[in-house]
């Protein structure tokens, strides 16, 4: 290759790799100036700033080495000096920089060779930069694309202006493509790689129904029907729950369409997955029964705090709620958001019987009081006696058969017994070699501490110390089977955000943090800061 080439030759080829990659023509010029300058600077030395031109119109090419104008020069190969420098531009001065035009020159092999490398690595670097710009706002639409290749797995897919890779993990079971074959799939992530494919795509995302069920049923593309949750075990089953903004559409007959088409349609795409189509409701309660469809649901009583939901079913109807395998319930639960415990009425009435015996019976021990008096607490609602101790006494004495002196004395033994409780606590707790500083901790009580002393946690600094899973305990998957790790304060029903904010407040007290480190990060908001362009 030679400067002296043919000029119209060097804008054809520009146009053609320009067309062929879909990059702009500007970048493949730009490409070719850099690979010829790197070609140059083998010649005149490593160490020479040498510049290339392409004329973009004409395809003229012109080569400039750059020099810095010095008074004293150390190194000819990168400065000139003031009086040479003002005979290319009388107006120069130290500090400047000066084009100085060179002669054209032939190539060797060798110095072709790297040029042509640097123009390939250039136009892929442009080809991957186009491709993520194009698609980094498409993550979240469903894409079409042919099969290129397989790799281990893994399907390399061409979507006409870039090359995605569906994963082996997000394919449905039992799916096998071929080189050739059409696939359609959800584009959930684009990143900037160095290498390889920078577009995923997905089949088994939740995400990739709700958007077929958009394609197919032009009340969800028009907004009249929306899709609030999906939940999906891929290739097997799944559960998408709907709702209308017109009193007028039926949510549930919109997305099933005449004699099924519609959801026919989103079946066979995904392989013959079963799919429930499900009313939401604002109300969790109505929500979860509609969501464990095809099985009746008796009664369900909701935990707001722990957001947790026991559904009472009957016997008959238990495998049914539950699922193969558990799928119902996991897929109610997903889509949900609400973890669900699934009784019998027959579990669900003992359940109520022995909660309702184990509080009479905490009542008679710790009050000294006989079955009946234990009995009425009980079905009063009161489930524990710290609770009896704090509550107003006309509660108590509004109690058919209690009177003000009966509350009264009531509310005395229940504040004696926890005095009782505590200063047993606080024994065990310094036999246990528990320092007094554990308990200014935020959010530690006795019966934490003693839990903590019995676990080895004796000093503020050791509790500084733990992770979150030493207090809360934790969960691994084996084999497909979960296994549960009990933590210290196991029993306390302590969350993991709990257990973290009482590991933070003990390292503030140890004085390892500070109150400021635990408060919410702001961002801010990069300062601006003016670019210069280099003279030439």
């Amino acid at each position: 290759m030679a400067v002296s080439a043919n000029k119209l030759e060097l804008l054809q080829i520009a146009d053609a790799v320009a067309r062929e990659k879909a990059i702009d023509r500007s970048v493949v010029i730009g490409a070719m100036e850099d690979a010829i300058a790197k070609a140059a600077r083998s010649r005149y030395g490593a160490e020479t700033e040498v510049r290339a031109e392409i004329n973009s119109k004409n395809g003229e090419l012109r080569l400039f080495r750059h020099m810095l104008v010095v008074d004293t020069i150390e190194n000819s190969s990168t400065q000139i000096g003031l009086e040479d420098a003002r005979r290319h531009n009388p107006a120069a001065q130290v500090g400047d920089t000066i084009a100085d035009p060179l002669p054209p020159l032939e190539y060797g092999r060798i110095a072709a060779q790297s040029a042509k490398q640097v123009i390939v690595q250039k136009v892929r670097e442009a080809e991957r930069d186009r491709q993520y710009q194009e698609y980094k706002d498409r993550i979240g639409d469903v894409s079409n694309g042919i099969v290129k290749r397989v790799e281990y797995g893994n399907v390399v897919v061409d979507l006409g202006r870039g090359e995605a890779i569906v994963r082996r993990d997000e394919m449905l079971p039992r799916e096998v493509f071929r080189n050739g074959d059409r696939i359609r799939a959800f584009i959930y992530d684009v990143r900037r790689e160095p290498r390889g494919p920078q577009i995923f795509l997905s089949r088994t995302h939740p995400q990739f129904m709700a958007k077929l069920f958009a394609q197919e049923v032009p009340e969800i593309y028009d907004g009249i029907v929306e899709v609030k949750a999906v939940a999906r075990d891929p290739g097997s089953r799944a559960k998408i729950a709907v709702v209308s903004r017109d009193s007028s559409v039926d949510p549930v007959g919109a997305c099933v369409g005449m004699r099924g088409s519609r959801v026919q349609a989103v079946v066979n795409e995904l392989q013959g997955e079963k799919i429930d189509i499900i009313p939401w409701s604002q109300d969790i309660a109505t929500f979860v029964v509609n969501a464990l469809a095809p099985a009746e649901v008796a009664k369900v009583v909701l935990d707001e705090d722990r957001e947790r939901i026991e559904v009472v079913v009957p016997d008959a109807q238990l495998s049914l709620a539950i699922g193969r395998r558990g799928q119902n319930v996991r897929l109610a639960s997903q889509l949900t958001g609400w973890d669900i415990d699934i009784l019998t009425e027959q579990e669900e009435s003992e359940h109520r019987q022995a909660e309702f015996e184990n509080r009479t019976r905490i009542f008679i021990e710790a009050l000294n009081v006989d079955e009946v008096v234990g009995q009425l607490l009980a079905s009063e609602g009161f489930t524990s006696v710290e609770e009896l101790a704090l509550v107003d006494q006309k509660e108590i004495s509004s109690i058919e058969g209690f009177d003000e002196e009966t509350a009264s004395e009531l509310q005395e033994r229940a504040r004696e017994y926890l005095q009782a409780q505590e200063t047993e606590l606080d024994t065990k707790r310094k036999e246990l070699g528990v320092d007094d500083a554990v308990a200014e901790v935020p959010g530690v009580t006795l019966r934490m501490m003693v839990k903590l002393g019995e676990g080895g946690i004796k000093t503020v600094e050791d509790l500084a110390d733990c992770a979150t899973d030493d207090l809360a305990g934790w969960s691994e998957r084996k084999d497909g089977e979960t296994t549960k790790h009990a933590g210290i304060l196991e029993g306390y029903e302590i969350s993991r955000e709990e257990a973290e904010m009482l590991i933070m407040q003990a390292r503030v007290k140890a004085g390892w943090i500070t109150e400021a480190d635990l408060a919410p990060k702001t961002e801010e908001a990069p300062a601006e800061t003016a670019e210069t362009e280099p003279q030439a």
